[in-house]
């Protein structure tokens, strides 16, 4: 799989902030078939940082429903990657 492939959008919540500001964690969504090993070389690839931690989670769509129709959205996987101290992700500052 390719890296682009791998990261599918930075998770960008109070929560998020707060876990980059003070843990120097960040959160991604990523591809439901990736592991711990390819996120964390897909995000050293990508963004240039050393990885010290993966955690994955996945995360079970939630039911929506519009008029009577009863619907789900779809299931996805997040990952808390955590980076050694001095590290930055650019995208994240700006």
């Amino acid at each position: 799989m390719e890296v682009y492939q791998i990261i599918r959008r930075p998770l960008i919540t109070e929560k998020s902030t707060l876990a980059r500001e003070g843990l120097n964690e960040y959160l991604f969504e990523v591809d439901r078939r990736a592991n711990k090993i390819e996120i964390s070389n897909a995000v050293e690839t990508l963004f240039k940082v050393k990885v010290l931690d993966v955690r994955v989670m996945n995360m079970q769509g939630k039911k929506k429903r519009v008029g009577r129709n009863i619907g789900k959205t779809r299931d996805w996987k997040k990952a808390i990657v955590k980076l050694e101290p001095e590290a930055k992700i650019d995208i994240f500052e700006a």
